[in-house]
């Protein structure tokens, strides 16, 4: 491997790590336990979020195909890239100036941020087929995701001093002054990636419109090819049950530790310290497993880990025992989120690479308009979210049965057959 696609690799990796930030300060740790009980306190704030974070989900799922379709046929992955980071950017910062009772305003805006977010999954995500092979995709998307969660790390030992003093009216000002700080994490880290990532090809001098066009037409065009693609079709049926269980505990999670246990802002921030280093440390090591065994026994293993976990969370009693918990459920998180992204990697005709991302993306999109809504609509009408978190368990056991039924050498074989032909 030659020490240009080293440093391509290096900076595919160093856009998880600022990314990841996002993910963890707003979406888990700080604006998700802020909303629901400072901006939205007495407003049913779980159903709005579980809402909010679903709609928008379903939004960017389901532009997602035509816009990798666009940048397939383009050659400008990074130019899109680089606008939904921008976007997700700057409605962070905003973030700042949502208050008590500001709900449409803080649910808007961290729905702009949060399509932002995920858009640019689509594209990263799309560049792991360039700079990997089938033999060592597994360790590459383990490193990713294993430098993402360092990022998360890091991010949440930045922002520390700032949501340590939790929602005492003395400290409101500093713990939103925690979004722009991620914000600015998000954007800096970002940078080698948008520096140093190679498109596979030449962007093509044609109009906008053409493009828009041709994506939808490429779109249309693989619905109708999509005999060709069973197992790949198969195994998106299966991520789209059982990544709305990982989807709906990343969300939910906080909201849980401290609605049920008591959890303190800073105890919060020390439980998923923890589980970013767990996560990051299965992330790398199920990559190399990956390699070693298949992506699918690998995802399997994972669902299983994710059932007993579920069963664990619905009976936990002690912030020591949630703790342990997390330990386990950052492995399985990890390790999940790395082998399903290489499983599609295999599965993806390099032709097709980011549009059939924007599927994936699509498919796990969708998936999230479903777990998080229901999760708040029964915390609601039962009162205990207990119950919400054992029907998560229902979205592993038939995403793990779904996917017992998928070939990956047929999958794979029907990759190399599209790439002959296109």
């Amino acid at each position: 491997m030659g020490v240009d696609k080293k440093r391509e690799i290096w900076a595919w990796c160093w856009y998880d790590f600022a990314n990841s930030a996002f993910s963890t300060v707003i979406v888990t740790v700080a604006y998700s336990v802020y909303f629901a009980q400072v901006v939205a306190k007495g407003h049913n704030a779980e159903a709005w979020w579980g809402w909010g974070y679903g709609l928008s989900m379903l939004f960017i799922g389901i532009v997602s195909p035509v816009l990798g379709a666009m940048a397939d046929f383009s050659g400008t992955k990074k130019r899109y890239l680089a606008l939904f980071t921008v976007l997700s950017v700057l409605a962070t910062a905003l973030l700042l100036f949502v208050s008590e009772g500001d709900v449409w305003t803080g649910i808007i805006l961290f729905a702009v941020a949060n399509i932002g977010f995920n858009g640019g999954l689509t594209f990263y995500n799309a560049f792991l087929k360039d700079l990997s092979r089938s033999e060592n995709m597994g360790r590459i998307s383990g490193y990713g995701f294993a430098l993402g969660y360092v990022g998360g790390l890091a991010s949440l030992i930045i922002v520390y001093p700032m949501i340590k003093g939790g929602f005492d009216p003395g400290n409101l000002m500093l713990f939103r002054l925690s979004y722009p700080v991620t914000a600015v994490f998000f954007l800096v880290f970002s940078i080698p990636a948008f520096v140093w990532l190679r498109e596979d090809r030449v962007a093509s001098g044609i109009t906008p419109g053409n493009y828009i066009r041709t994506g939808f037409a490429r779109v249309w065009r693989t619905f109708h090819e999509i005999r060709k693609f069973r197992e790949l079709f198969k195994f998106f049926v299966a991520y789209l049950i059982y990544i709305d269980g990982i989807n709906t505990v990343i969300v939910f999670s906080a909201i849980f530790a401290a609605g049920v246990l008591g959890f303190t802002p800073q105890e919060l921030v020390v439980y998923f310290i923890v589980m970013q280093v767990t996560s990051a440390a299965g992330a790398y090591v199920f990559g190399h497993i990956t390699d070693r065994i298949g992506a699918k026994p690998t995802i399997m293993i994972t669902l299983v880990m994710w059932i007993a976990l579920i069963v664990w969370a619905f009976f936990v009693s002690s912030k020591a025992e949630f703790y342990a918990l997390g330990l386990i459920a950052g492995v399985a998180l990890g390790s999940n989120q790395s082998a399903s992204r290489t499983l599609l990697g295999l599965f993806a005709p390099r032709s097709k690479v980011t549009e059939f991302f924007g599927f994936f993306a699509l498919t796990g999109k969708l998936a999230a308009t479903v777990g998080p809504p229901v999760y708040g609509i029964i915390a609601s009408v039962t009162g205990n979210q207990r119950w919400a978190v054992l029907s998560i368990g229902a979205f592993y056991l038939v995403g793990l049965l779904v996917l017992t039924a998928v070939r990956p050498e047929a999958g794979m074989a029907a990759a190399e057959a599209a790439d002959r032909t296109a």
